[in-house]
């Protein structure tokens, strides 16, 4: 049976939730473990057939601990099939939920400097009321200034569920 390591850098834990999804989606066909860009040190990535890699966005960034991870393992990824997807609010909008169209995918890329394999994007979860004082105002901000959801008293899901359902059947058909 593959090994397969998926690795989640996640703020408010959303991005981890769709990594649990995920292994949900593969755990009969495939050995998969879940494990934080933190713990991702102590895989043994050159055992696994499949690296996938999950990171949210805060503040228009991807944790610097994503790209230091790739930065360090980058020969190792070169090698394998691999996948990426970034999760954002951005993504809720429609012109703006596909890796060719998210600007926070694109800016990955460019940054990275590395291509995965497989790549996916998507719409994320703003949880006001979970946030500290700033974040949330913050982030309330930006929402009035793109047009989203502002009312701070509210939890708003934007995440497709049945697009990460069918990424993960994809991954499971990919080689």
């Amino acid at each position: 049976m593959q090994k397969t390591v998926i690795i989640y850098s996640t703020t408010d834990g959303q991005t981890k939730r769709i990594c649990e999804q995920l292994v949900r989606q593969i755990e009969s066909q495939t050995n998969v473990k879940l494990c934080s860009i933190n713990e991702a040190t102590k895989i043994d990535l050159e055992s696994c057939e499949k690296i996938i890699i999950g990171a949210s966005i805060r503040y228009g960034k991807h944790s610097p601990l994503v790209y230091d991870f790739i930065a360090k393992n980058k020969q190792i990824l070169l090698k394998k099939f691999t996948a990426f997807f970034t999760v954002n609010v951005v993504a809720r909008k429609p012109q703006k939920n596909t890796p060719e169209t998210n600007p926070y995918m694109k800016k990955f890329l460019e940054l990275s400097n590395w291509q995965p394999t497989f790549l996916g994007v998507f719409a994320g979860k703003i949880d006001y009321p979970k946030y500290k004082f700033l974040d949330r105002q913050m982030i309330r901000l930006i929402m009035y200034v793109t047009g989203g959801p502002t009312d701070v008293s509210g939890t708003f899901e934007f995440t497709n569920w049945d697009d990460v359902d069918k990424f993960g059947q994809a991954l499971l058909l990919a080689e």
